[in-house]
């Protein structure tokens, strides 16, 4: 009986280890990275073999998961001290920091190589710079250092759709690269919102965010001014021809509500327009990228079939 007890034991404590190295990989983030990714793919000109890309869409959650390991690697020392990020593995003493950055790196290497044997070098060169730029660039280099440590950083979350478009053709075009400004537009006032409603949280960790150096009225300005620009950029891709009507009335909507909630949060003066803002940023782009696969639907589908 007390071996079964200390098996039963032994097994609750292995699905825990199992659930903390998930958490690592921050599956919500990678979520919408990996959907972006494939809807890069699925626009693409051409038919990719459905393994192909299945292989692809792997590598890039992969890679996703794998530079935020690092991440929290990284900052588990201002983890430990914000209210949001205290309950992470690291900072929890569940994963040794060695461990973590160990995880990180060996999957983002792997997530590499394999891209670049299985699907092509170019897309997997696009992966590396993605993980490269998120890890050195932002982690390393500017989140401590700038109040842009967002608008630049950012670019790393911008990836994904280039990469799914190189993974069928095996290079660039411009389509790829409005898909890029899109989600680059997108992320300061997404992650400005959720800074506005956890400045003493950023302030504590010694993290210039925005609202925490320039202050929270400045920050509700440039949070709609990237709203504005977003507004005619997001319908591009129709202009492009990657894209129909569905998607460009769909985008031209959804960039008016995100107008809206910036004007909503420069008006307001508590933290529920920017709870607001951030809840619907992640909705909005969701909803345009699915706007985008959707609208391209009934030529994607024999392609895959075939």
């Amino acid at each position: 009986m007390g071996r079964g007890v200390a098996a039963a034991g032994a097994g609750r404590a292995g699905e825990a280890a199992v659930r903390d190295y998930i958490a690592l990989l921050k599956p919500r983030v990678m979520s919408l990275v990996v959907f972006t990714g494939l809807a890069g793919l699925l626009v693409a000109p051409g038919s990719p073999h459905p393994l192909i890309a299945a292989v692809a869409i792997l590598c890039i959650a992969i890679g996703a998961g794998a530079a935020g390991a690092i991440n929290m690697w990284y900052d588990r020392d201002i983890d430990a001290v914000m209210s949001r990020t205290r309950g992470r593995p690291i900072p929890q003493g569940r994963v040794e920091p060695a461990e973590a950055l160990a995880f990180g790196v060996v999957l983002s290497l792997f997530s590499v190589m394999l891209m670049g044997l299985a699907v092509n070098w170019t897309a997997a060169a696009l992966l590396g710079l993605a993980n490269a730029f998120y890890v050195f660039v932002y982690t390393l280099w500017l989140k401590r250092r700038t109040p842009q440590n967002i608008v630049i950083g950012g670019a790393a979350g911008a990836f994904p759709p280039m990469i799914g478009w190189a993974a069928v053709t095996g290079g660039l075009d411009l389509a790829p690269l409005v898909l890029f400004g899109i989600i680059f537009l997108w992320t300061p006032p997404h992650f400005w919102a959720l800074a506005l409603y956890r400045a003493g949280d950023y302030a504590r960790a010694g993290v210039p965010m925005l609202p925490v150096v320039a202050g929270a009225e400045a920050t509700r300005r440039q949070m709609l001014l990237y709203t504005l620009v977003l507004l005619p950029v997001a319908p591009l891709p129709a202009l492009l021809g990657v894209a129909g009507a569905v998607y460009a009335g769909l985008a031209l909507l959804l960039g008016l509500l995100f107008v809206a909630c910036a004007l909503d949060v420069l008006r307001a003066r508590d933290e529920r327009a920017p709870r607001r803002m951030f809840g619907f940023s992640i909705l909005y782009l969701f909803l345009l990228f699915a706007a985008l696969i959707v609208d391209r639907a009934p030529g994607l589908l024999p392609g895959l079939m075939g």
